[in-house]
């Protein structure tokens, strides 16, 4: 009998938007309808604050993630609340408050903590405590993380281009 879980990974919300605008957009890729199917598996999801963050900004990501509702994480149980201010003491310029930038980094970041999760983002390493990014916390706290790229290799997806 097999026990291995499938690996289960926790969405930042540039690692939705940049491949939207970018380069997997439904207009010429099946890249979104592979991710429904992931939601469906249970094998990706977003935190409601990621959600929020993409509202700001694109109406048609919006609508997909609306209409993929299943993808959040629902709630706020304690031990998130514990992880958030674990990382946030730790890492207090995670956030911009100011600017309302990255709101939603240290709910990403203990959500995939506290359900043994990897992250998914497009930011990388800065290896600053003053200009930290979900790359140096998932570091510090041993939490996987990875690039889109390295996500869609890591679940074997593929691609194929041809004309019309």
């Amino acid at each position: 009998m097999n026990d291995i879980k499938p690996k289960v990974y926790c969405l930042d919300s540039n690692a939705l938007i940049e491949p939207w605008n970018k380069y997997y957009s439904p207009k010429i890729s099946n890249y979104f309808d592979i991710l429904e199917q992931l939601i469906e598996e249970e094998r990706i999801f977003c935190t409601e604050e990621v959600a929020l963050e993409i509202k700001k900004g694109d109406d048609l990501l919006y609508n997909w993630l609306k209409k993929n509702e299943s993808t959040f994480v629902k709630g706020i149980d304690s031990d998130v609340q514990s992880k958030v201010r674990q990382i946030l003491s730790k890492f207090p310029n995670l956030i911009d408050s100011k600017k309302q930038r990255s709101m939603a980094d240290p709910w990403v970041i203990a959500h995939a903590w506290s359900l043994n999760a990897i992250v998914v983002t497009k930011e990388y390493p800065t290896d600053s405590i003053k200009k930290c990014k979900i790359p140096d916390v998932c570091k510090y706290f041993s939490i996987k993380c990875m690039d889109d790229l390295q996500f869609v290799s890591d679940l074997g997806i593929t691609f194929q281009a041809s004309r019309d």
